[in-house]
């Protein structure tokens, strides 16, 4: 039973559990003598229609979950299943096929063995299909018959409504919260295993990085997993370049929109100005290594730089910077827009110019909302990844020149995440430490951000 089936049961249920109970509110009003209701009757229906519907979507949740679990051991548990390789990529193949065929997905087999299965499959599903079917309308009878029963006219539905709703509204909220907790606890758990084979100091502190997954996973080369270079080269090209581009160009931008811009004129071009945020990352790292990247290598070599790489930490810094452009620029417009306008006339009427208005006056007091910008625009370029895979290289070089290629911390992890690698080798195991680095500096640039954003908007506040 698919979770689409599961809600269209909970909103069909649960649409007759509301017609039902709004109906027996309004009985409780024709009654001789008429009786008073405590709460309107759409909410007592509202009342049951949750106290059904919220329960078959906890239970199909969790059953979505577990049936596909209970499928695969009733099949396995199938004397056609005895013939299967124990373990490996080739049983995981037949068990796919054979599920596919099963569930309509495919109408054959490649792999003879799958034939074997595909009625076991085709049986377990359907019984674990009716069983869940079963067990959903059970809840929702039990949820409803109890829900139902207690429509009285002095009960006060739109209390429960009300705090039925608080409870689901909080229960969203939290979802991001454990989800971070989630991504938090999975990258610490990962990272210390692989402290666990190469040194927290060697890979802090270490100026070479090269990781060889066909190694002895027992006694791994710690020099081989420096970060220094991985570290440096996301900063230089994400903190560095690209905020070179970004914050004057941003910030520029959101000055004359907001006071120098014809508003016939502002209707098109801060619209335009946010298509570039609309724009996918992978067309950013087209336009940076089929052109920008070119360029700028050629331009090197014509001024007599002959060693500029096609691939330098430059083009991807620039295209990056014009990424982030929008960051930058809609939170200084929104924060400079929304400084009172009588500290603005009140700086004009003093004889300050609008130049020094801008600059003594709104920028100050909208330096919040500049600064959060900024810290998001940072955080969005360190994680960037397409733009680095494609125009700055895999080298993970530790040098200042921004013509030579460089690597970053997000191209390793695609790097060492992908392919054929060992969970339990140092070197894949090396992308969940370089992710929790990365982690714990967005968090700190977003916890630095929030410190300033306080202490400013206190001050002008």
């Amino acid at each position: 039973m698919s979770l689409i089936t599961i809600i269209l049961i909970a909103i069909g249920l649960g649409l007759a559990g509301w017609l039902a109970a709004r109906a027996r509110a309004w009985s409780f009003q024709k009654e001789e003598p008429a009786t008073r209701l405590v709460a309107r009757p759409n909410y007592h229906g509202w009342y049951v229609a949750l106290w059904i519907a919220v329960p078959i979507l906890v239970f199909g949740t969790v059953w979505s979950l577990v049936a596909p679990q209970l499928v695969m051991q009733s099949v396995l548990a199938d004397p056609a299943a005895s013939n299967l390789p124990a373990f490996g990529f080739t049983r995981d193949a037949v068990l796919s096929e054979a599920r596919a065929v099963a569930t309509g997905g495919a109408q054959s087999v490649f792999n003879p063995e799958a034939e074997a299965l595909v009625e076991p499959f085709r049986a377990a599903i359907s019984r674990y299909n009716w069983i869940g079917i079963v067990v959903t309308v059970l809840i929702a009878f039990a949820a409803g018959t109890y829900s139902f029963l207690r429509i009285k006219p002095d009960f006060k539905a739109r209390t429960r409504v009300e705090r039925m709703v608080m409870l689901l509204l909080l229960l969203a909220s939290l979802v991001a919260i454990l989800t971070t907790f989630g991504i938090f606890a999975s990258l610490v758990f990962e990272t210390v295993r692989f402290f666990g084979m190469v040194s927290p100091v060697d890979f802090l502190f270490g100026t070479f990085w090269g990781p060889d997954p066909m190694s002895n996973p027992l006694s791994p080369d710690s020099s081989r997993y420096g970060a220094i270079p991985l570290f440096w080269g996301t900063i230089y090209i994400g903190a560095i370049i690209a905020m070179i581009v970004a914050i004057p160009l941003g910030l520029m931008s959101a000055i004359y929109l907001t006071q120098y811009a014809d508003p016939r004129l502002r209707a098109w071009l801060k619209p335009a100005l946010e298509i570039l945020a609309g724009v996918p990352t992978v067309v950013y790292g087209y336009f940076a290594a089929l052109t920008v990247a070119p360029a700028i290598r050629d331009w090197a070599v014509a001024i007599g730089i002959s060693s500029a790489s096609s691939e330098s930490a430059l083009a991807a810094g620039l295209v990056m910077g014009v990424m982030i452009i929008p960051f930058v620029s809609s939170m200084a417009d929104d924060s400079i827009a929304a400084v009172p306008s009588a500290m603005r006339d009140g700086s004009l009427a003093m004889g300050a110019t609008t130049s020094e208005t801008i600059r003594k006056v709104l920028v100050p007091a909208a330096l919040p909302g500049i600064v959060a910008g900024v810290m998001l625009a940072v955080s969005r370029a360190i994680g960037e990844t397409m733009i680095v895979v494609m125009a700055a290289g895999a080298a993970a070089n530790l040098t200042a020149n921004p013509l030579e290629a460089m690597t970053t911390v997000t191209f390793q992890i695609v790097a060492m995440l992908t392919g054929e690698g060992s969970f339990d080798h140092p070197a894949t195991l090396s992308a969940f430490a370089l992710g929790f680095v990365l982690f714990l500096v967005t968090l700190a640039l977003n916890f630095i951000a929030l410190r300033v954003v306080k202490r400013f908007r206190e001050a002008y506040e």
